[in-house]
C-alpha cells in the first residue's frame, strides 16, 4: 500500500489504535492487597490483559486495532468500496471507533469502585479512545484531516531552475514519464506542434487506401492551458463517453497531464496515453 494514500485523519486513527495497544500493558488500576511488614498498606496493580478487567480489553483495545486494520484495507485499493454486512470498510472504521470512544469513557469515568485507584493506563485509554472516535468521524469532513499524511510528491527540479525549459508541444529530453518535462506520448491535438508539411514544390502525399479510419480528438477549450498535476489520494478516472465506467486509477506520487476541463472535472491523460474524466480534482498539486 502506498503511504501517500493515507490522510492525516487516517494517521490519527492508526496512531491512536497503536497507543491504545501500548496503554493496555500499563497498570490500569491499583487496589489494596494487604499490609506490608512496615505496617503500611500494600497495593497491587493490574493491566487490561488481566481477566478482572474484562471486557475492557476487547471492547477498547482490540476494537481499536480492528478499526485501524479496516481503515488500512479501505486505503489499499483492492478492497476500496467493498461492503461487509452492508457497510463499507470506512463505515466500519467509524462505527468501531465510536464504540471504542464510548467504552473508554464509560470504563474510566463511570466504572468506579471503592478502594480502587485508576492508574496511567486508564487515563491513556480515555485520552486515545476519545481521539480515535473524533478522528474517525471528522476524517472525511475536516479539511485539515483530509490533507495527505506524507505530503504531495515533489518535482525533481523546480520550473525555471537548471536547464532551459522546452516550449510546450516540443519534444522534451528522454527523461522518462512521471514528472513534468519527462518524455511521454501526448495527443498531437493538445501539443500545439505544427502538422508536417510536404516538401517544397511537392504535392500532398497520396492517401493510403489501406489505412484505418481514425477519430479526431476533441479540441480543448480555447481558454484552457494544459498543466501537470498529482493527486493526494488514489482517484478513479472515468471514460469520456459518459458511460460511467472506470478506465484507470490515478495514484499519488505520479505526475499526470490535464489536457482539458469540463466544469469542475479535468480531462487527464495517463502514462500509456489513455484519457478520461477526473471528477474529483480537489486537493491536487499543480506542476
Amino acid at each position: 500500500m502506498n503511504i501517500r494514500s493515507l490522510t492525516r485523519g487516517d494517521g490519527l486513527v492508526i496512531g491512536s489504535a497503536a497507543l491504545l495497544l501500548i496503554a493496555s500493558f500499563l497498570p490500569f488500576y491499583s487496589y489494596p492487597s494487604g499490609y506490608s511488614m512496615a505496617g503500611g498498606v500494600s497495593h497491587s496493580s493490574q493491566n487490561l490483559w488481566h481477566s478482572a478487567t474484562f471486557p475492557i480489553l476487547p471492547s477498547v483495545t482490540l476494537a481499536a486495532v480492528i478499526a485501524a486494520a479496516a481503515l488500512l484495507l479501505a486505503r489499499s485499493g483492492q478492497l476500496a468500496g467493498r461492503q461487509l454486512l452492508g457497510l463499507t470498510l470506512d463505515q466500519w472504521t467509524i462505527a468501531l471507533s465510536l464504540f471504542v470512544g464510548w467504552t473508554a469513557v464509560w470504563s474510566t469515568l463511570f466504572n468506579n469502585q471503592d478502594s480502587v485507584d485508576k492508574k496511567v493506563g486508564a487515563w491513556l485509554t480515555l485520552i486515545f479512545g476519545i481521539v480515535i472516535a473524533v478522528a474517525a468521524v471528522l476524517n472525511s469532513r475536516l479539511p485539515a484531516l483530509k490533507a495527505p499524511l506524507a505530503g504531495a510528491p515533489r518535482q525533481p527540479q523546480p520550473y525555471g531552475v537548471g536547464a532551459p525549459q522546452q516550449p510546450y508541444g516540443m519534444t522534451p529530453p528522454q527523461a522518462g514519464y512521471g514528472y513534468p518535462g519527462g518524455a511521454q506520448s501526448v495527443d498531437p491535438a493538445y501539443s500545439g506542434a505544427p502538422a508536417p508539411q510536404p516538401p517544397y514544390g511537392g504535392g500532398a502525399p497520396a492517401p493510403n487506401v489501406h489505412s484505418q479510419p481514425t477519430t479526431a480528438a476533441p479540441t480543448p477549450s480555447a481558454d484552457f492551458t494544459a498543466f501537470w498535476f498529482a493527486v493526494p489520494v488514489p482517484r478513479p478516472l472515468f471514460a469520456e463517453d459518459g458511460s460511467g465506467g472506470q478506465i484507470a486509477e490515478l495514484a499519488p506520487g505520479t505526475w499526470y497531464l490535464a489536457v482539458d476541463q469540463r466544469g469542475q472535472a479535468l480531462i487527464a491523460q495517463t502514462q500509456d496515453g489513455r484519457r478520461g474524466v477526473l471528477q474529483d480534482s480537489s486537493g491536487i498539486q499543480r506542476g
